[in-house]
């Protein structure tokens, strides 16, 4: 009899326990369904930055100073794009993403192929006194005195400019440089033998003005000649090592490689810019930046015409 009451029991509580797993599953599932159409109504909007913390984020990065690192404010992402060539390591991300503290949610790491340089080599263009090759930018003037600008991490140190890797046909003396922080640089004309026109090829230079993102834009160069991109992003920051951090620059798809470094950008008629330096090449592509033509001028005093 114990053993049949027993079992009665246990099978009033076996259909008991059914009928609770079954309410239970039925609870499970209306809230499965549920929960989707909860979290789409009620999903957080994108956090937003102010100017500030964006700004913040900047100066966290500079401070963590890793080379091989370029950085940008992207208004339209209200995010800190940090760019990082193949030399930066995994351990260098995760020091800048510390160095940002509490803002390290306003970064945006990406990735570039090669590594950030300087452009700077051999070849037939113009040659300083120094050893090394660079291009000319943009012949411009003050009154009637002529000059061209380049960059600065060419003029740096350079001394005299010649048109040979000889150095036996003098264009002048370096005017001016701007190394680091800008890359600008100055060289005046004082072969009179030397023609120096206004234009860039065969395109007429008739004013300076300020790049825009999304412009389509061309560069020239003495490695490897005229190509053409866009810009992608302005007043950023390449940090290219040992100290060499350059700011505002403009940042575009454009190629160029070592040797091109001075050489001019440009949209029509118009001068945009002076090859600074970036990454890939000609081949692959890469990303390339320039710095500001409108600051140099404004440095110097002087004028394309």
């Amino acid at each position: 009899m114990r053993i049949k009451r027993t079992t009665a029991s246990n099978s009033l509580a076996r259909r008991r326990r059914t009928r609770l797993i079954a309410v239970a599953s039925g609870m499970a599932a209306a809230g499965a369904l549920m929960v989707p159409a909860t979290a789409s109504a009620e999903a957080p909007a994108p956090h937003t930055y102010t100017a500030n913390q964006l700004e913040a984020a900047g100066d966290a990065v500079l401070d963590a100073d890793v080379a091989g690192t370029a950085w940008h404010i992207d208004k339209k992402t209200n995010r800190l794009v940090v760019t990082a060539d193949s030399t930066v390591s995994r351990a260098e991300l995760a020091k800048i993403q510390r160095a940002a503290g509490g803002n390290a949610g306003a970064l945006e790491i990406e990735r570039t192929k090669g590594t950030f340089k300087k452009y700077l080599s051999g070849g037939d263009a113009i040659y300083a006194q120094a050893g090394w090759r660079c291009s000319v930018g943009f012949n411009v003037r003050s009154g009637n005195t002529y000059y061209f600008v380049t960059a600065g991490h060419c003029t740096d140190g350079a001394g005299n400019w010649y048109t040979n890797s000889a150095k036996t046909n003098l264009i002048g003396p370096t005017a001016g440089s701007s190394f680091p922080g800008n890359d600008y640089g100055l060289v005046r004309y004082s072969n009179s033998a030397i023609p120096h026109p206004g234009t860039v090829g065969n395109v007429e230079i008739t004013g300076a003005g300020n790049a825009t993102v999304g412009q389509t834009v061309t560069r020239r160069g003495s490695t490897t000649g005229t190509h053409s991109g866009r810009v992608t992003a302005l007043n950023a920051t390449v940090n290219y090592g040992g100290g060499d951090i350059v700011y505002g620059m403009i940042r575009t798809t454009v190629c160029a490689e070592p040797g091109d470094s001075g050489g001019p950008l440009y949209s029509g008629g118009t001068a945009l810019g002076l090859t600074s330096g970036g990454s890939g090449n000609c081949s692959s592509g890469g990303t390339t930046f320039f710095q500001p033509v409108t600051e140099a001028l404004s440095a110097y005093g002087v004028s394309v015409y």
